[in-house]
């Protein structure tokens, strides 16, 4: 698989998909690592996601890198936040900030954390397009490291602002909900199997990996982040980063495709 600055390029996210059940965490996990995934998102806000995901890297730890998040109003609960993931993961490698809540409190203790060797990366996120001015003036503060935001056919308002900031400030960038979210119904249509007959060439069998594909065709994103509770979709949705990458052309034909 392609790697940027976080690793090979297609990751895995916990949202609404590692519940309560730990094999199946386990069964995904695993072979995502086999597709060559190393990256796996999650939060304290996903309800028991870290502890499935926990439980799943527990013998694969080795393999695995953790990005989660501190989603908390106070220091003290986002300590005992990261304490806990502590518990669960050993360590965690790129720690956010999660929907920018208490940013400013949280970054002093999390860049002790950072400068003792415990985290490698600071990170911010936001789901919201509408919160993209504090979320520039976060990222102008210099530190962080990483910024993790929407984007997809469908959804890019990121490209106008926080995008260039980041490639300007030399932020790895993650990028979430890259197959849509709620608001983004249309994307989770798969088009007809002739549709994608331009794509093929590119190693592309699904309309995931289309969507994929377009978010990693710009050279600013070093990370998508899928959610998926199926493992046959966790290693289709890495092979979107296996082959050559596309051009404005498929980019193009993908919005259509997705009514962009």
């Amino acid at each position: 698989m392609e790697e940027r600055r976080l690793g090979p390029v297609v990751g895995l996210g916990t949202y609404s998909t590692f519940l309560d059940d730990t094999a199946l965490a386990a069964e995904v996990v695993e072979a995502a690592l086999e597709a060559g995934t190393t990256v796996f998102d999650s939060s304290p806000m996903y309800g028991p996601a870290e502890a499935s995901l926990g439980h799943a890297l527990r013998k694969r730890r080795g393999r695995g890198v953790v990005a989660t998040k501190i989603w908390a109003e106070t220091v003290e609960e986002g300590r005992e936040q990261y304490a806990a993931q502590v518990r669960t993961f050993g360590r965690v490698e790129i720690e956010q900030v999660h929907n920018l809540v208490a940013w400013r409190e949280h970054l002093p203790w999390l860049e002790e954390e950072r400068d003792a060797g415990r985290i490698d990366r600071i990170g911010i996120t936001h789901w919201d397009a509408g919160r993209s001015p504090e979320l520039e003036q976060a990222l102008r503060s210099g530190r962080f490291d990483t910024v993790q935001l929407p984007l997809n056919p469908l959804e890019r308002e990121c490209e106008a602002r926080i995008l260039p900031l980041a490639e300007e400030l030399g932020l790895s960038v993650i990028v979430m909900r890259p197959l849509g979210g709620a608001r983004e119904a249309a994307l989770r249509a798969e088009p007809e199997a002739d549709a994608l007959a331009p794509v093929r060439a590119f190693g592309v069998e699904t309309w995931a990996q289309a969507l994929l594909k377009w978010c990693l065709a710009d050279p600013r994103v070093d990370l998508v982040i899928p959610a998926t509770s199926r493992a046959e979709r966790a290693r289709g949705n890495a092979g979107a980063g296996v082959g050559p990458g596309f051009g404005p052309d498929e980019r193009r034909l993908v919005e259509r495709l997705a009514g962009a």
